[in-house]
């Protein structure tokens, strides 16, 4: 981020006042309102930044729409598509109700449908009815096929695209980090190496025998939401491209790892994976069932059993993909945070992570 809305150096009171002023330009109705007539969630976001915004109860009825999601695009680096393609990809997963509908878009916010309901929790990931509508939505998701998207996969396209910004802030933006934590830059400088790219590709299924997918990519429990109506929906689309779909099951577990509350610095720790083979099979059973909608001969049950069997060990593997992805993600963030984590010892516990599993597999 390079403006003032979602740099993490501007006032709060100035962000909620410039949303506010973009969101008036869109709806008539709100021009007579004022940041006292709101409610502003706190800003979020990996790859951009949202903030939710509410009308307050005693103008709401004034107000149309009551409530917005404000997504900022101008300045966004991070891209994992060009803008055209981002744009093209929300927009049909609007049109299949996957996606929030949306109220607006140009080249500096996008402005979408407010969902009322939860984010699911890191313990919600193993409820059952949680699985089964993120499983469902996500066979929805698997099964488009949007034009124009690179050939490249969303490994090839982070490396490539994502690698210079990893490079500028390990190297010439490193005296920006406290000094204490200077020293995790040289390690993280290998996630650039081709070497490291390879073995992320190796933990994913041979595209020629397993062809990729139209992928969400950042399916953690904070990009699943509950509605209050009990539909799943998934959220976040900006790392959405082709991968494997066994990356989408690997994912929604990812974060369950994290710990929070420690009394030291950075107060948090990456631990070991929470979920079992039993958890993902689960899971993936969902999304076999929704594939057996569509091929009869998935009904038989030592074919459904073994097409089970192969995506869990698929899954299995691709869990330090997550690792690197996430590692690879905060690194840009860490100089102007958008959310108030430190993104460094964050991105080097996750490569820490990831280099564990290589060498324990």
């Amino acid at each position: 981020m390079t403006t003032g809305i979602g740099d993490g150096e501007a006032p709060r009171a100035n962000v909620e006042e410039q949303v506010l002023e973009r969101c008036q330009e869109v709806f008539p109705s709100w021009r007579a309102l004022t940041v006292d007539d709101f409610d502003f969630a706190d800003p979020k976001g990996f790859s951009s930044f949202t903030m939710g915004i509410q009308a307050r109860p005693g103008v709401a009825a004034d107000a149309d729409p009551p409530a917005v999601l404000y997504r900022h695009l101008e300045g966004k680096e991070n891209a994992i598509l060009e803008s055209a393609e981002e744009r093209r990809v929300f927009l049909l997963l609007g049109e299949h109700e996957i996606a929030a509908r949306c109220l607006h878009y140009d080249e500096t916010c996008r402005i979408e449908e407010f969902y009322r309901g939860r984010t699911l929790t890191a313990d919600g990931v193993y409820d059952a009815a949680m699985q089964r509508g993120v499983a469902g939505e996500l066979h929805r998701f698997h099964r488009l096929d949007p034009n124009g998207l690179p050939e490249a996969t969303f490994f090839e396209l982070l490396f490539e695209r994502w690698g210079p910004l990893v490079e500028r802030v390990l190297i010439s933006e490193r005296n920006e980090f406290p000094e204490h934590e200077r020293h995790l830059c040289e390690p993280l400088l290998q996630l650039l190496e081709p070497a490291t790219l390879r073995q992320v590709l190796g933990r994913l299924p041979d595209p020629d025998v397993d062809p990729p997918v139209f992928c969400h990519n950042d399916t953690y429990h904070g990009n699943t939401f509950a509605l209050d109506d009990g539909r799943v929906k998934l959220l976040d689309f900006e790392f959405s491209c082709r991968n494997h779909r066994v990356f989408d099951f690997a994912n929604f577990f990812a974060e369950t790892a994290m710990l929070h509350g420690f009394a030291e610095e950075p107060h948090f720790k990456i631990g070991p994976p929470r979920h079992t083979d039993a958890d993902l099979a689960r899971f993936i059973g969902f999304y076999v069932d929704r594939e057996a909608d569509l091929d009869d001969t998935l009904g038989d049950p030592g074919r459904r059993q073994a097409r089970l069997d192969e995506l869990v060990t698929q899954t299995n593997r691709a869990i330090a993909a997550s690792d690197y992805m996430y590692a690879m993600a905060a690194i840009p963030l860490s100089v102007e945070p958008i959310q108030k984590i430190r993104f460094l010892p964050y991105a080097a516990q996750r490569f820490a992570k990831f280099r564990l599993q290589l060498n324990s597999s």
